[in-house]
């Protein structure tokens, strides 16, 4: 919740600024001489001694204004500092005497937010889901790359993306943002993005911090974890993403942590990200989710957002009075500050320019061809074949026309407009502004047309099923086309498809036995029609190159690879909630007075503990829908001759042969099962390669385990420690279909 776009549809904002304690400006003292100002030409220190030095010349209100944010474009009540501003999600004047640039931040999770404010194009990437199911490391990589390089051809420096919460609860509507259920996978994923994107010269973030699993009552939830479990779980996908990627900024969240807020927790923010972790960037709060002044500055928070009313003037007075020490204030900036100089943000600020539109959109279809997951094809009915089909139906969710993104901050402006033309709403309508269903200009309709230009492709709506059906079965084969629309600031109710789209599949299916059927979704859904339809293949969000990078798989120009990074219940009792939390509870208005919050909260008691996911459905012995780890391809590989060595930690080699005609890449996975007395509830994702091979061909992959990964988190001790014992590795292509096993004695 970081774009100012969405403020804008509150009717509360006219009376924010006398809500917002706002710092007065100050006198300032002129600029030091050029040849005295060594933070800037002393180069050859590191990033902390140029911002000590730095520190040592800033004045007591210098310091205070880079620990708030100034307010947020097209609102009353902004610092004047905010006529500067790039028109982004936030905005921190810099202090030009000083030689500190203004920090301009924008919402980016799946590309870079509110292009349209100052008519500039952003490409809109598939979702971050869909980038989890790659299990590709360089495809992250290079997300997160093209992300920073629009953010800095637009005039930004600071990005908001770095989404990582894990899919504890399936119905969240910001799972699509996220990268999955499992810490291992999503931590490694969000670091390759993170690192892609801050090696273009831009902070990144990590967010949000931490057991922000759902949106339903989000600035009230009071999530109920002990320890062990938020470390092995939710923690520890921060932990890989921090210590990998050294990201500038950690988001911290709305949610109380065992009865403290996230962004007041001295847990979670000193004593785990700053001490343990040995995080050296700057905590930064979510818009708005700043309750205190003294509390969070102790507590770790090191920046509010998006103004001032706790950490302006309210901050500058508890630092005279020595409430807050003013070491405590030195280390809030002296955080942000060498973040800057450790970016590069001060020494090499980025020329702006406009996007590359055509690379943007090439990177956007790449990643959606390695993302998607064939999540069934009996009888070989795909890939289609384009000299041979005649006749094909294509039915159902706007596929004439685009593609449906996910909504919220996330939101990348769609080039063109939207492809759906929406009925207007009540701009001081929150929850209209949230359910905005945008659609981009990505017809997987075209895209399959041009693949058989002979061939008759018509389009139905499938708004009429009767009309839809009589259409596919003059046909020769029919693709029906599914959505679930999510959005932040709101969850699903159920895992169902809305708008009677399981009747739709049903009467094509009925029609035409040759069906495939493509879900655009944010997540796992239901499929009571699964066994019935020939194909299906899981598209999530696909972004602007979606409708040909969904052609190009189903027409086999591009051989599927992805793999499940969540896993598809059969139903929504097999949830470890089937009731999503917070339903029916009477959620007071958190922006009724931001200087008085409402002392109100409800718990979620996450009582499943470490058995997140596909470690919930194992132990208990619920067989889901399509597993985690799960997905096919137009080719067969073959898993042989496993070496495992155990001893301090565990490493283990075999062989993957593509044993099938077409060229095509593998997900080798490795998971353990513990020793009975480490008490881990089921197996777990230790490693993966993902292996590119011919037809034909054989690789041997080596995979060595980090240590912490077959770790358990000792709360009495406070570490990460091996339990001794016999532990059981397995490997293949699922986390149910894992044919070569072997058992190691590891830690003794």
């Amino acid at each position: 919740m970081k774009t100012s776009l969405k403020y804008r549809q509150f009717a509360w904002v006219a009376v924010l600024a006398t809500l917002l304690g706002i710092c007065s400006a100050a006198q300032m003292p002129g600029p030091p001489k050029a040849e005295t100002r060594e933070w800037l030409v002393r180069k050859d220190l590191s990033p902390d001694e140029r911002a000590d030095l730095l520190i040592a010349q800033m004045t007591l209100d210098e310091k205070i204004q880079l620990v708030h944010g100034a307010g947020m474009s097209g609102f009353p009540g902004g610092e004047p500092s905010l006529v500067r501003a790039n028109g982004g999600g936030g905005f921190v004047p810099g202090i030009e005497r000083l030689g500190l640039p203004d920090l301009n931040m924008a919402d980016s999770s799946v590309g870079v937010g509110r292009g349209a404010l100052k008519g500039r194009y952003s490409t809109a990437l598939p979702s971050t889901l869909a980038l989890a199911s790659s299990w590709d490391k360089n495809v992250a990589h290079e997300f997160g790359a093209l992300i920073g390089r629009e953010l800095a051809d637009q005039g930004y420096n600071v990005s908001l993306a770095g989404g990582v919460d894990i899919t504890r609860e399936p119905r969240n509507g910001r799972n699509f943002e996220y990268q999955g259920e499992d810490p291992i996978l999503a931590g490694n994923m969000v670091a390759q993005l993170i690192m892609g994107l801050q090696a273009q010269g831009v902070i990144g973030d990590i967010k949000h911090y931490a057991l922000n699993d759902e949106e339903t009552g989000r600035m009230f939830a009071n999530v109920s974890l002990d320890r062990r479990s938020m470390r092995e779980s939710d923690l520890l996908a921060f932990e890989i993403g921090v210590k990998q990627a050294k990201p500038g900024m950690v988001m911290c969240s709305y949610n109380l942590i065992n009865g403290t807020y996230a962004c007041e927790n001295d847990y979670t923010l000193n004593q785990v990200l700053k001490k343990d972790w040995g995080f050296q960037g700057w905590v930064i709060s979510d818009w708005f989710a700043t309750h205190s002044t003294t509390k969070a500055a102790l507590a770790g928070l090191d920046q509010q957002q998006p103004t001032g009313n706790f950490f302006g003037e309210a901050l500058k007075k508890a630092v005279e009075s020595g409430e807050v020490p003013l070491t405590r204030l030195n280390d809030m900036v002296h955080r942000i500050v060498r973040t800057e100089f450790a970016i590069g943000i001060i020494d090499k600020p980025q020329p702006t320019m406009v996007p590359d539109p055509f690379h943007g959109q090439e990177v956007a279809r790449r990643v959606e061809e390695a993302s998607a997951v064939l999540l069934k094809n009996e009888g070989g009915q795909l890939p289609l074949n384009a000299a041979v089909v005649r006749s094909i139906a294509v039915i159902g969710s706007h596929a004439g026309v685009g593609v449906l993104s996910g909504g919220g901050s996330a939101q990348v402006d769609p080039a063109g407009g939207n492809a759906v033309p929406q009925e207007p709403f009540d701009p001081t309508d929150i929850m209209a502004f949230f359910g905005q269903e945008i659609w981009h200009r990505s017809s997987p309709y075209k895209a399959i047309r041009e693949m058989v230009p002979g061939a008759e492709v018509t389009y139905d709506a499938g708004t009429d099923h009767a009309i839809a059906a009589a259409k596919a079965k003059a046909a020769e084969v029919a693709i029906v086309f599914v959505n679930q629309h999510t959005s932040e600031n709101s969850d699903v109710s159920s895992l169902a498809l809305p708008d009677r789209q399981d009747e739709l599949v049903n009467a094509v299916v009925a029609a035409n036995p040759h069906t495939i059927v493509v879900l655009e979704t944010g997540g796992p859904v239901l499929m009571p029609w699964a066994a019935k339809v020939k194909a299906i293949l899981e598209a999530w969000y696909p972004g602007i190159g979606g409708g040909d990078a969904i052609a190009n798989l189903l027409f086999g120009k591009v051989n599927p690879s992805g793999k499940t990074a969540v896993t598809f219940p059969q139903s929504d009792a097999d949830l470890p909630h089937p009731v999503l939390p917070g339903t029916g509870v009477t959620m007071p208005n958190p922006f009724a007075d931001l200087n008085n919050f409402p002392s109100f909260s409800f718990v979620i008691h996450y009582n499943e503990g470490l058995k997140v996911g596909y470690r919930w459905y194992e132990s208990e012995g619920k067989k889901p829908l399509f597993p985690f780890g799960y997905g096919l391809s137009y080719t067969k590989f073959l898993y042989a001759g496993m070496q495992a060595d155990g001893g301090d930690t565990l490493t283990l080699s075999f062989a993957v042969q593509n044993a099938g005609t077409k060229a095509g890449e593998e997900i080798a996975e490795v998971y353990v099962t513990y020793p009975r007395a480490a008490g881990e509830p089921a197996k777990k994702l230790v490693g993966w390669e993902k292996v590119a091979l011919a037809a034909g061909e054989t690789k041997n992959v080596k995979i060595h385990v980090d240590p912490m990964y077959i770790s358990v988190f000792d709360v009495q001790q406070d570490k990460w420690k091996i339990v001794p014992g016999d532990y059981t590795v397995q490997a293949g292509g699922s986390s149910v279909d894992l044919p070569l096993k072997a058992v190691v004695t590891i830690g003794k």
